[in-house]
């Protein structure tokens, strides 16, 4: 599945490590400046293989406590350590290896989602998006960084403090092994394909309908009582000529 868009943490091009450090949250900024850990700025904190400062540490703790030996007598090395991190980092829920008539493919288990029928509930995790990413438009992450946000306590006079579940939401921030651009962009079709794609979202998805009635009701609420009056004299002779026109010739001697 995808198996163009395969590629392990190890191999990040330069930009994305960058963009890995410099997403780094403050506190653990500071904390790694006050261990003598800070780089300079568009610049990556990672070592030669990859790893992170803190899947470094990581790393140096498995290798004292022993959790890397292998059967050889051999530890794993920090590069082989990191694939076997990445292979477990980069599953794909959802989807299951099955043979058929020898051959492994990839089944897919549950039914297709669609966008608009899209909720990320607060519980969603790292895995789920890397999942739905992957699974929705075909697009390889290389980090994830969440944060929940809570709503702020209100007070009254009188009352206990209380807050609003509308303030509430859960942000993640994701890194992208290679550059993903949003199919039919407006900006990258030619002027003809552009103007048909926007008449269609016009007349199917009434973009821009919302704008055009907030004109019309600011135009109709502040407009002059003299433009008021003008527009009900000429609707008033409207009615009367329809009315004649109505009437029988009999009626109307």
């Amino acid at each position: 599945m995808f198996a163009t868009l395969r590629r392990l943490y190890a191999t990040l091009p330069d930009a994305a490590s960058v963009a890995r450090t410099a997403s780094t949250p403050k506190a653990v900024r500071i904390r790694r400046a006050e261990q003598g850990l800070d780089v300079e700025p568009l610049e990556s904190d990672a070592t030669p293989e990859g790893l992170t400062p803190s899947e470094f540490a990581r790393y140096q703790r498995a290798l004292a406590k022993g959790e890397l030996l292998q059967d050889d007598g051999s530890n794993l090395t920090e590069a082989q350590w990191l694939e076997r991190l990445d292979s477990r980092r980069s599953r794909v829920r959802g989807v299951r290896q099955v043979v058929k008539d020898g051959e492994k493919e990839t089944e897919v288990v549950g039914q297709k989602i669609y966008l608009p029928n899209i909720i990320f509930k607060m519980s969603v995790t790292k895995t789920d998006i890397r999942s739905y990413l992957l699974a929705v438009y075909g697009v390889q992450t290389t980090y994830i960084r969440t944060d929940n946000y809570q709503s702020p306590l209100m007070k009254m006079h009188g009352k206990p403090a209380f807050t609003t579940s509308d303030r509430r939401y859960k942000r993640a921030v994701v890194g992208l092994v290679e550059p993903f651009y949003y199919p039919q962009a407006l900006e990258d079709m030619p002027r003809e394909e552009r103007e048909a794609r926007t008449k269609w979202m016009k007349e199917q998805l009434l973009v821009g309908k919302v704008l055009t009635d907030r004109k019309l009701f600011f135009l109709r609420e502040t407009r002059g009582s003299k433009g008021k009056e003008r527009e009900q004299a000429i609707e008033e002779v409207k009615a009367r000529i329809r009315e004649d026109r109505a009437k029988t010739p009999t009626e109307a001697t």
